[in-house]
């Protein structure tokens, strides 16, 4: 037999082996059933109800297998760079998950049920992060409000009422505090807490906060004391006022409290006010569980008018581009937004559902946001829309502390334009594919 001919042959044997263990890995693949798809879920304090969702679906068909990742936001952004990232995700909406909009890494859901199904007034706050051109590529699962707890019962001994303006809000504050009680619980020791409460609620009571940082994302790189907007021109006297509250309305020793402090002393009363998010309402239960508690937009101007609540797009759904499993993790998409299962998971963590037909919260500790909810005044916190670069949280514990707010906003400025220069911060509706993520990471570690 030639060379020739016994290599032709072994040829064939090999095409014909080939062929017969592709019909035994298809024939593999149709007994299992399902289709697997991997779904990553960044939220941890829901993973209990999620998973519990998860194997709902699961058991619903035999179309579609779920398999739950909770590893983190971390693991997510290696997969992308791997070229294995989840089949879908729903996660936190920041700038470190909306880099993946801003590099058109995810695929466009706007032709979905889902999609159709979300109220249009919080289009302009995902696009806050940023977009892709002609793509819907994330959709909110939960809106989070934040405003000021208050203790009810405290305020009705003192005749008080929620306070509508800043005045009026002083006026509180001074009748407390002639009666021995402090007007405020202040926690300055955890930064985070005087970032998304203290800082967030005073700029964002004061400020048109989509108009500020798209016309800070025009400056670019030439924020500074000769832009027509900056942290330091337009963040001047809502930092002022927070100061004020700081320093003449809280406890005595605030600066070396921390979160776990202030929910325990809340819950025995020690304070009227708390600016936190209703994830303190487990918190303070532990110690008062039958505690009468409310919430208000914090006032910062005399214009009843302009009370808005903090939110932020705690979740969001995205599948990526990458994806070799999409009309199944579209599949399981759809299942999420079913009005009964988005709007059970956001009552379970007194959240607001996003969905256009949701009926309101029925807890009355969050009734008082329900109103400007409802009505679209809303904001998203000044400190969840800088890059991770900017430690917004140490410049406002800073300036709590003592720290001049002035030189504080002008290091703002700085560390804006630096960022921008190095790489292009988009304004809302821009797509910035291409260009390095505004959350500081580098072409390396980006999708």
């Amino acid at each position: 037999m030639s060379v020739e001919r016994t290599r032709a042959t072994r040829l064939v044997a090999a095409a014909l082996g080939a062929t017969l263990v592709g019909t035994a890995l298809a024939g593999c693949s149709a007994d299992s059933g399902a289709e697997t798809i991997r779904f990553t879920f960044s939220k941890r304090e829901a993973i209990e109800f999620m998973t519990a969702l998860v194997a709902d679906y699961n058991s619903s068909q035999s179309d579609v297998k779920v398999e739950i990742d909770t590893s983190g936001v971390d693991v997510v952004s290696a997969s992308f760079v791997r070229g294995n990232p989840p089949d879908i995700m729903l996660a936190n909406y920041n700038y470190e998950v909306a880099r993946f909009v801003q590099r058109c890494a995810l695929t466009d859901l706007s032709e979905t049920d889902a999609a159709a199904s979300i109220r249009d007034d919080l289009q302009p706050l995902m696009d806050q992060y940023g977009s892709c051109e002609g793509r819907q590529s994330a959709l909110p699962y939960s809106v989070m409000a934040a405003s000021v707890i208050y203790n009810k019962d405290i305020f009705e001994a003192q005749g008080l009422e929620v306070p509508q303006t800043w005045d009026e809000l002083l006026a509180v504050c001074d009748q407390l505090k002639a009666a021995g009680i402090d007007p405020f619980y202040g926690t300055f020791k955890d930064d985070w807490t005087v970032g998304q409460g203290w800082y967030d609620y005073t700029a964002g009571g004061s400020v048109d906060v989509i108009e500020f940082f798209d016309a800070l994302a025009e400056e670019g790189a030439d924020v500074g004391p000769d832009s027509e907007v900056s942290f330091e021109k337009d963040f001047a006297e809502p930092m002022d006022r927070m100061l004020q509250l700081a320093n003449d309305y809280t406890n005595a020793d605030a600066a070396s409290r921390a979160y776990g402090d202030g929910n325990l002393a809340f819950g025995k009363g020690e304070a009227a006010m708390y600016l936190q998010g209703p994830w303190a309402f487990s918190e303070i239960a532990k110690t008062a569980p039958d505690l009468a508690l409310g919430t208000f937009p914090l006032p910062m101007t005399d214009d009843p008018a302009d009370l808005e609540v903090r939110v932020n797009m705690d979740l969001a759904v995205m599948i990526p581009e990458e994806s070799q499993h999409q009309e199944a993790a579209r599949d399981f998409l759809e299942y999420l937004y079913l009005p009964e299962h988005i709007e059970e998971y956001n009552a379970s963590q007194l959240g607001f559902t996003p969905t256009k037909d949701a009926p309101a919260p029925e807890d009355p500790r969050i009734e008082g946001m329900i109103p400007y909810y409802e009505e679209g005044r809303i904001y998203q916190g000044p400190s969840v829309l800088v890059p991770k670069t900017l430690p917004i949280f140490n410049y406002a514990q800073a300036m709590v502390l003592g720290a001049s707010p002035a030189g504080i906003l002008r290091t703002m400025d700085a560390d804006w334009a630096r960022i921008a220069f190095r790489a292009p911060i988009p304004s809302t509706g821009e797509t910035s594919s291409g260009d390095a993520s505004a959350s500081g990471e580098t072409e390396e570690s980006a999708p």
